[in-house]
């Protein structure tokens, strides 16, 4: 190939360059950089679930090590359905940074976010290399946001006398569905958030995308004494749609929402705990668990319960959605103190107006020293905690408990645990050694027999269960297998917690 210029001396013309696959490229003004390491780039995982189904996975944290590991993604799970994978460390839940939080906080904001979790994910690689360099997990994730995108707030008005809520609300021209807010210097909506521009997104839990200004406008004169708001800014709101990804409440700052659960720190006396735990249901038609019958003096008035409060959580694992027994249980073994949180039921009536759990911007307050009294066993049994008895409650779904049983030198041990049922939600693990069934010890029993009195025993199904290895462990340290040791797995120290969600 020739390149000709026109008239000149031969050497104006440009070089002819080659290229020889076995000594590279010979142009010598080309200069090739090394290949740099690609960025480390998280990744965001929307999960949707049904109602009564979970997202699938499992949390895991171990002592002594950073990260919060998502492990055993089950198929076709809303958790494998959104992307995550087993070895995944979560940085954010619901846009909250959470790589340095407590894992039972983690739990907590997972279980209350309702039927959609967003999770921001780094693979397990990724997570090592940036703790091993030192990086700022946190302006990590700030940057996958974008610059200037803040998260939505709810703002909780109260009307006043003479100016009520003190906010105009002016539909976007053009745009069915879009309004944006001009609030009164110094009124209610600016003293409770609300800036000027913001997008309104929902009004007391409804969608305003679905209103028209006319409809809008009725609903916002019904309400009384105060309305809750969700707003965004419009820079903000621009990062959602980059993203892709909706703008729920759980994503949002509060600011002065009324009716905040309350934390309660029981020691029990000699006459117990001083109240009753009641399954009622609602006006609105839902089951609830009401605290009743509050002992004076008892250490439940002590402790600041009253009468027809909601139980929420205990020893802050949410228990809205648990059977009555498996409460009581959880309360039981808990020892002699328990931490309960709690609400009203006005703070109940008023959050399910608003569509989402009144734990979902809860924040634990649990002394884990309060909680796990120090266990006076041997130190070289202080990895027991994995090996101990569990008791799994399962409730019956259509035809069965979700588990395969066989037999193997004469114990019985779970062989299959079908993911998403009732013996998975309730603890149950493949390779478990079964023990009791509804307080009757089966352990030296014939398969047959296993069987008949699981068939017998109907439901709910309480299985005494310990994994297979801890069985052996437990039977050489000479301890009886019993629901006494139910306590110990929850009250040694524990080297890894998982929870499945």
């Amino acid at each position: 190939m020739r390149y000709t210029t026109g008239p000149g001396d031969a050497t104006d013309l440009p070089q002819r360059f080659t290229f020889n696959p076995k000594e590279g490229i010979d142009n010598p003004t080309l200069v090739i950089s090394d290949d740099t390491e690609p960025a480390l780039c998280p990744r965001l995982c929307l999960l949707k679930r049904e109602e009564g189904e979970g997202f699938g996975f499992y949390l895991r944290k171990e002592t002594g090590c950073r990260g919060h590991v998502v492990q055993q993604v089950a198929p076709w799970s809303a958790a494998e359905r959104s992307g995550l994978r087993d070895g995944d460390r979560v940085l954010e839940v619901n846009e909250n940074f959470v790589d340095n939080q407590e894992y039972e906080k983690v739990v907590l904001k997972v279980q209350a976010s309702g039927l959609q979790l967003c999770l921001l994910v780094l693979r397990a690689e990724d997570y090592e290399l940036a703790v091993s360099e030192g990086m700022d997990l946190m302006a990590l994730a700030r940057a996958y946001r974008g610059e200037g995108c803040a998260r939505p707030r709810l703002c909780h008005i109260i009307r006043e006398p003479g100016c009520g809520l003190g906010v105009s609300i002016i539909p976007v021209e053009g745009e069915r569905g879009k309004y944006y807010l001009n609030p009164v210097s110094e009124g209610p909506s600016e003293k409770a958030g609300v800036q000027p521009g913001d997008r309104l997104l929902w009004v007391n839990g409804v969608m305003v995308s679905t209103l028209t200004h006319s409809a809008l406008a009725k609903m916002v004169k019904r309400s009384s004494e105060f309305m809750t708001i969700m707003v965004i800014d419009s820079r903000s709101e621009e990062s959602y749609v980059r993203r892709r990804l909706p703008i729920l409440p759980a994503f949002a700052s509060v600011h002065n929402l009324p009716h905040r659960p309350k934390t309660l720190n029981l020691v029990q006396t000699p006459q117990g705990y001083g109240f009753l735990l009641r399954q009622e249901k609602l006006s609105s038609g839902q089951i609830a668990h009401l605290l009743r019958e509050v002992d004076p003096h008892s250490p439940a008035e002590l402790a600041g319960m009253e009468d027809g409060d909601l139980l929420l959580a205990v020893n802050g694992e949410q228990v809205e959605n648990t059977a009555h027994e498996d409460i009581v249980s959880r309360i039981r073994q808990s020892g002699q103190q328990v931490t309960l949180t709690t609400i009203s039921i006005q703070g109940r009536d008023y959050y399910t107006q608003l569509g989402f759990s009144p734990l979902l911007f809860y924040e634990p307050t649990i002394s884990k020293t309060e909680r796990f009294p120090e266990l006076t066993l041997p130190r070289k049994d202080m990895h027991i905690n994995l090996q101990c008895p569990r008791l799994c409650v399962l409730h019956k779904e259509g035809t069965g408990f979700g588990f395969n049983l066989a037999c193997v030198q004469n114990k019985t041990y779970i062989s299959q645990v079908a993911a998403g049922r009732a013996g998975e939600r309730a603890g149950l693990r493949q390779g478990d050694v079964v023990m009791e069934v509804n307080g009757q010890n089966v352990e030296e029993e014939h398969f047959e027999e296993v069987l008949r009195v699981i068939k017998k025993g109907g439901t709910p199904l309480r299985l005494l269960v310990v994994e297979r290895g801890g069985y052996e462990t437990l039977r050489k340290s000479g301890l009886t297998v019993n629901p006494a040791l139910i306590s110990h797995s929850i009250q040694v120290p524990d080297s890894t917690q998982d929870h499945f969600l």
